[in-house]
């Protein structure tokens, strides 16, 4: 068995530098690791291959089920009937709009689905509108992508095992990053999905696609994934300021702030799912100003330009005692040498190693760092 991370169209993820990091890190001595900002996982990933006991951590719901689907979780996949069961049949257009009844899973007596919870659907003409369907018509999904939406995510939260759980809502994300312009939340964008006309970008095909289709696919990929490396790894739901210390090694992977000063907000990019993970507080979290319906921002020390070094020199007090790994991008605040100077303060010797990279949604090219400190 030769597991491989999936893939995935999340902004920021290390996927394809895994590689080099392992050139770089491979001949430390550590057996535990702590990604503190562990994003997608890939990093998490590489140390669970390479045998270490991984501590993953993420602040976002959605991130952390990704930290327990394939980090902590060593052996329970959704099998090709599972799925089947799991999955509503695709509304056509004009279709009732009642969702599908559940089937059971697992068998008779075992776990199984339920009918969605009140919170996710309403009385309207012609039958039950969902909350997604209700909220964010014509914004990112069709009419009937976003039915088969409200009926999809109250099955999944209905599955008890939490990894199994969280294996599904791996795949929900994933297809629905998939169908989405630039592959983000950031804007009510669905008319470039269905403009008909000339583009330079996107994968019209894939937009196109199934939701089932495409979460049959990550659901595979995942399942793949999916492998028991004999430690008791964990995945966490933590501010990074607040990840407990202890492991040999800690791995920093934080948000982007530009030399112009302007931070990546992941959890402005990924509010719609964010809020897959909690239908029932999903309508209280909305900012109904915003034309995107977006989540109310919550303010991070980690994405403004003012905040940012302090948070740096704060959580590398706190994980002094631990090898210090850092991703970086060569041109954010705080510089490069900046960073040197406080990892300085904790460690004798700091490595830095270089590499050309290009950053989706970006046109310039410019260079990833890893500084390590010893």
């Amino acid at each position: 068995m030769n597991p491989s991370f999936p893939t995935t169209r999340y902004q920021g993820s290390k996927r394809r530098l895994l590689g080099w990091i392992e050139a770089q890190v491979g001949d430390l001595p550590f057996e535990s690791a702590l990604d503190a900002f562990g994003g997608t996982g890939a990093v998490s990933y590489l140390f669970k291959r390479m045998g270490k006991t991984v501590v993953y951590n993420d602040l976002l719901a959605c991130n952390h089920q990704i930290g327990v689907a394939l980090i902590e979780n060593g052996d329970v996949r959704l099998s090709a009937g599972e799925i089947e069961k799991l999955l509503p049949l695709p509304f056509a257009s004009g279709a009732s709009p009642h969702p599908p009844a559940p089937s059971p899973l697992h068998g008779e007596g075992e776990r199984s689905a339920v009918t969605p919870p009140l919170h996710s659907v309403e009385r309207g003409q012609g039958g039950v509108v969902g909350f997604i369907a209700r909220t964010f018509d014509g914004i990112y999904f069709t009419a009937d992508e976003n039915r088969w939406l409200d009926a999809l995510v109250p099955r999944i939260d209905a599955l008890p095992d939490p990894y199994a759980r969280a294996v599904a809502r791996f795949a929900l994300m994933q297809a629905c990053l998939a169908k989405r312009p630039y592959n983000l939340f950031h804007r009510a964008n669905l008319s470039l999905r269905q403009a008909d006309v000339t583009r330079s970008f996107g994968n019209k095909t894939t937009w196109d696609a199934p939701f089932e289709a495409l979460f049959r696919r990550y659901a595979a990929e995942a399942n793949a994934a999916i492998f028991d490396n004999g430690r008791a790894n964990r995945a966490l739901r933590l501010d990074a300021l607040d990840t407990p210390t202890g492991c040999d090694l800690v791995y920093f992977d934080p948000p982007y702030v530009s030399a112009r000063g302007v931070g990546v907000d992941y959890a402005d990019f990924y509010h719609f799912l964010e809020g897959l993970m909690d239908m029932p507080g999903w309508a209280a979290r909305i900012d109904t100003a915003s034309k995107h319906r977006r989540m109310t921002i919550t303010r991070s020390v980690w994405t403004h330009a003012k905040t940012v070094t302090e948070a740096f020199a704060a959580v590398m007090e706190r994980h002094r005692h631990s090898i210090i790994v850092l991703s970086y991008r060569a041109d954010g605040i705080p510089s490069v040498e900046t960073l040197i100077a406080l990892l300085k303060r904790h460690k004798r010797a700091v490595r830095v190693f270089t590499q050309a990279q290009q950053y989706v949604l970006s046109t310039r090219r410019t260079q990833e760092v890893l500084l390590i400190g010893i």
